[in-house]
């Protein structure tokens, strides 16, 4: 059965086939199972994305290409190159590592199976990766944040291992909240008061106008404009307003927001950031913040969400998909790209789906099509998953952070939600 044929007889929004849509929550079902099964035996740590530029080498071939681009151009290819040509050379770079957002997934994705699968090894096995983030939560002037374990090399400088930062922090944040929802522990909901604590304080806004602010990716970054960043931040602190009865972290969620909701286009997209020079759109970054609109509306049903969410899809399903209804990573891209699709788009795009299930006949039809091709295409034999489809065949690395724990959280969400357990 091609795509095509999927989306006009199988998918619940067009004909609503039941039939059909069981089946393909079953091969959900079997494939979770598979996957739960190469990660007992590949373990918890991992090369990355990032591996070819996380080392000494790398990383300043990616600082030249920064500070002078020609030259840096030169510098960064044999890199570039590997990742075309070579994937598996990334393991040249740089050392596996484990990755505290991977971490967060994995521990959201259990948490799901224990409560759909009525499973006791699940709720073990989400815990036992919060403990690991315990263990691994980066130095803060308040409370708990967590970040990347390698320098990361942007174009604003150079980010050190330990940083925190508001991209991996939410789903942490996530996760506590996940395992707490099972077991109602003091000690889950005292961690998410300490993350809360830590967005709220640690991380510096730019006023935009007297109710709208923008905020950076670490602490250290004041002159925030990343779109991303601030529907992550703005997330965070309405959950915990909610939870624990802070108008103040209400108040600064809502300037947040603000920043999100005035830097989306009249056509209903975003920019990656709103600095003049990122003005490229792509795929998960427009996932992030459809996915914190969406989770923001439902914890306080504001219309202005409703708007952004509603025109923001309308964007994404015309405009960041393929003619076979797949993930298309970019609709402005920054530079030339070396990859034909993303398992992390895919992973986003199921995501978002599963947040959103029911409402959108247009975005159910692309997640059952994109779901359908990842489920055929993407998982190997030994249940992991491929890292994305290049011009001539497939980065087959697996790597926890980009993006095997994103596609199994989305695969246990898509599951839940299809089941009526979200």
């Amino acid at each position: 059965m091609g795509i095509s044929q999927f989306e006009d007889d199988a998918t619940r929004s067009s004909v609503g086939n039941h039939r059909q849509v069981q089946q393909l929550i079953e091969k959900v079902s079997v494939a979770l199972e598979r996957f739960c099964r190469w990660l007992d035996a590949f373990g918890e740590v991992s090369w990355d994305h990032q591996s070819f530029y996380a080392g000494s080498i790398g990383g300043r071939a990616k600082v030249l290409y920064y500070r002078w681009p020609t030259l840096g151009v030169i510098a960064v290819l044999p890199m570039v190159a590997c990742e075309a040509a070579l994937p598996g050379a990334r393991r040249m770079f740089h050392r596996a590592q484990r990755f505290p957002i991977a971490d967060a997934h994995y521990a959201m994705g259990f948490a799901l199976l224990s409560h759909l699968a009525q499973r006791e090894e699940c709720y073990t096995r989400a815990v036992h990766f919060l403990e690991v983030l315990e263990a691994a939560r980066c130095e803060a002037v308040h409370g708990y944040g967590w970040g990347y374990p390698f320098d990361w090399v942007t174009r604003t400088g150079v980010m050190r291992a330990g940083t925190p930062l508001i991209t991996t922090t939410p789903y942490v944040y996530e996760a506590f909240a996940a395992v707490h929802a099972i077991d109602a522990k003091d000690r889950w909901l005292a961690a998410m008061r300490a993350t809360a604590e830590h967005v709220f304080h640690d991380y510096p806004d730019r006023s935009i106008a007297e109710d709208e602010a923008a905020v950076g990716y670490n602490p250290h970054d004041t002159a925030g404009c990343v779109v991303n960043a601030s529907a992550y931040r703005a997330f965070l602190l309405t959950e915990a307003a909610k939870r624990f009865a802070r108008e103040d972290f209400s108040e600064t969620a809502k300037r947040n927001l603000n920043f999100v909701l005035r830097s989306q286009q009249p056509d209903g997209s975003w920019f990656y950031a709103m600095d003049g020079v990122r003005h490229f759109i792509d795929h998960f970054h427009t996932c992030f913040v459809l996915k914190a609109l969406a989770k923001i509306e439902k914890l306080t049903g504001d219309p202005s969400c409703t708007r952004a969410i509603e025109a923001g899809i309308n964007y994404y399903v015309n405009n960041l998909f393929d003619a076979n209804l797949l993930p298309r990573s970019f609709a402005r891209a920054p530079r030339l790209t070396v990859y034909r699709q993303e398992l992390y788009d895919y992973a986003e795009c199921i995501n978002l789906g599963s947040l959103l299930l029911g409402r959108f006949p247009q975005l159910d039809t692309k997640v059952d099509a994109t779901l359908v091709d990842l489920l055929r295409h993407w998982q190997k034999p030994d249940g992991s998953l491929r890292a994305r489809r290049l011009v001539l065949g497939w980065d087959n690395v697996p790597m926890h952070r980009w993006a095997q724990s994103q596609a199994f959280r989305a695969l246990a969400a898509y599951w839940a939600a299809s089941t009526g357990h979200a």
